[in-house]
C-alpha cells in the first residue's frame, strides 16, 4: 500500500526509497493547500537534499508542482513566447535588460521571476525598487501587457504554481537552497505553468554561484536537460561565470539603474551587457527570429541604440503602475542610503580574485536581502563600483562603493570587502569566459 500521511513520504523519502508520481502528486498538494506544515515542508526538503531524487522522480515533481496550479496560455499571440532563467547571480539583472531588448525584436516575454535566495539578489526586489510597480498583477491585466508591450516580468500569482511558491520560502531558511533536484523542479515547473515554448537557462558558476565548482555546475545542467525532455519546451544551457560580480553594482535600486544606464546608452557594465545579448540572442535563435548569432546580436544592438528597449522597459512599467517617466528621472524614483564609503586599495596592483558569495552577504547584512521568510528589505543599500577581476589599481583607488544606512554597518562592510577582493603584484593567469553552452536539447511536447 502507498504512503499517504506526510511523515510517511518523508520518511520513505529520508530512508532512500523512490516515490512515485502518484505519491509527489500528493506531496504537491499538500504543500499548496496548507495541509502540510511548514516543519513538514522543511523535512520533505531536507530529505530530498539528503537522498536526492532519480531524474524519473524529478520529472514527476516538476510536473506535480507545474499542475498544483493554473497554467497560463498564450495561443492568441502571433510571436514566439520566449523565457530566461538563472540559478541566481550577485549583481545579475540579466532580467531587466533582456526581457525588453527580446520584446522590441519581435518576441513575447511572461517572465515569472523570483526574490533573493541566500547571498543572490531576487529580479521581484530588484523591481519593487521602483514605486508603484505591480509584481502581482490579476492575470487579465498580466495578459494586455504581453499582448500590448510584448514582455512582462511578474511573479507567481495565487494560482500559478502554488506548491513551489511555498517551497521556495522554506528553502532559503533551512540550507536546502542550493539542492538540485529542488532548484531543477522549482525553474521548469514556474516555465512550464509560465506558457513559455523556448528557455534559456543561466547556471552560474564561480565563487558567487549557488554551484562554485564547474563540475557541480555541468551536473546541474545536464539534470535539467534531462527533466525537460518530453514537456514541449526548447531548451539550452549557458554556464557562465560569477567569479566577479556580473554588473558593477549589488543591490536592489543600484542594479536598476545599471539596467537604466544601458536602457539609455549612458554607459553601464560591459559584462552585463554582453551576456544578456547573449542569452537574448540565442532564444531569437530559438524563436525563429534570428538565423544565426550574428544576426541576433545586430538586432539586439539596434534594438537598444535605437530605444526601442528602453521604449519597452518604460511601457512596462507604466502598464504595472510605475512611473510613466521613470526612464528619465530614474534618480528621482530610485531610493537612496544616506551614506556612502569607498573600499579603498592599501596598495597597486592587479585584483586577482574575489570572493562574491561574500560580496553577496554583504549586500544581504546591509539590509538589501533577508536573512528570514517575510523579512522587509532595504532597496537603498548595497555596493556600486566595484571593480572588475583583472583590474589594474592605484593603491588609494576605490575597489567598491558601499552604500549603507549607517556608519556602523557601512564599516563593517568594508571591512569584509577588504578580506574578499584580492590583489596581487601580477596580472591573473586568465580570466574564465564569460559563457559557455551545453549541449542542446529540443524536445517534444
Amino acid at each position: 500500500m502507498k504512503a499517504t500521511a506526510p511523515a510517511d513520504l518523508i520518511r520513505l523519502k529520508r530512508d532512500g526509497r523512490a516515490l512515485d508520481a502518484a505519491q509527489l502528486a500528493q506531496v504537491s498538494r499538500g504543500i499548496a493547500s496548507d495541509q502540510w506544515s511548514e516543519a513538514q515542508v522543511a523535512a520533505f526538503a531536507m530529505a530530498v537534499a539528503l537522498r536526492g531524487m532519480s531524474v524519473q522522480e524529478c520529472r514527476a515533481f516538476t510536473l506535480a508542482l507545474r499542475d498544483s496550479g493554473s497554467c497560463l496560455r498564450w495561443d492568441h499571440l502571433n510571436g514566439p513566447v520566449l523565457d530566461k532563467h538563472s540559478t541566481g547571480g550577485v549583481g545579475d539583472c540579466v532580467s531587466l535588460l533582456l526581457a525588453p531588448m527580446l520584446a522590441a525584436c519581435g518576441a513575447y516575454v511572461p517572465m515569472i521571476s523570483g526574490r533573493g535566495l541566500g547571498h543572490t539578489g531576487g529580479t521581484l526586489d530588484k523591481l519593487e525598487s521602483i514605486p508603484g510597480y505591480r509584481v502581482n498583477p490579476d492575470p487579465l491585466l498580466l495578459r494586455r501587457v504581453i499582448a500590448d508591450v510584448g514582455c512582462a516580468i511578474v511573479g507567481q500569482s495565487q494560482d500559478l504554481v502554488p506548491a513551489d511558491r511555498r517551497l521556495y520560502s522554506v528553502r532559503d531558511i533551512t540550507a536546502t537552497v542550493d539542492v538540485p533536484d529542488l532548484i531543477v523542479a522549482s525553474i521548469l515547473s514556474k516555465k512550464l505553468a509560465g506558457g513559455a515554448q523556448a528557455l534559456v537557462l543561466d547556471v552560474k558558476t564561480g565563487s558567487g554561484a549557488q554551484f562554485p565548482g564547474m563540475d557541480a555546475a555541468e551536473s546541474l545542467a545536464d539534470r535539467m536537460l534531462e527533466v525537460a525532455e518530453g514537456s514541449g519546451l526548447t531548451l539550452r544551457v549557458a554556464l557562465t561565470d560569477m567569479n566577479q560580480v556580473l554588473a558593477a553594482s549589488a543591490g536592489n535600486a543600484l542594479e536598476v539603474r545599471s539596467v537604466v544606464d544601458l536602457l539609455r546608452g549612458d554607459g553601464g557594465s560591459a559584462r552585463l551587457l554582453d551576456l544578456s545579448v547573449a542569452l537574448a540572442g540565442e532564444l531569437l535563435i530559438l524563436g525563429g527570429l534570428a538565423r544565426a548569432p550574428a544576426e541576433a546580436e545586430r538586432r539586439l544592438r539596434r534594438a537598444l541604440s535605437s530605444g526601442a528597449a528602453a521604449e519597452r522597459f518604460g511601457q512596462m512599467l507604466a502598464a504595472l503602475g510605475g512611473p510613466a517617466d521613470f526612464l528619465d528621472r530614474a534618480d528621482t524614483y530610485l531610493p537612496t542610503a544616506p551614506l556612502r564609503l569607498s573600499l579603498l586599495a592599501d596598495r597597486c596592483g592587479y585584483v586577482t580574485a574575489m570572493n562574491v558569495r561574500e560580496l553577496g552577504d554583504v549586500v544581504v547584512h546591509l539590509g538589501g536581502g533577508r536573512l528570514q521568510p517575510g523579512q522587509s528589505i532595504d532597496h537603498a543599500v548595497g555596493l556600486s563600483d566595484v571593480v572588475g577581476v583583472g583590474a589594474c589599481v592605484a593603491a588609494q583607488q576605490p575597489l567598491a562603493v558601499v552604500h549603507a544606512r549607517d556608519r556602523a554597518s557601512a564599516e563593517a562592510a568594508v571591512a569584509r570587502l577588504r578580506a574578499a577582493i584580492g590583489i596581487e603584484p601580477s596580472a591573473p593567469a586568465g580570466v574564465r569566459p564569460l559563457l559557455r553552452w551545453c549541449r542542446d536539447v529540443e524536445v517534444a511536447a
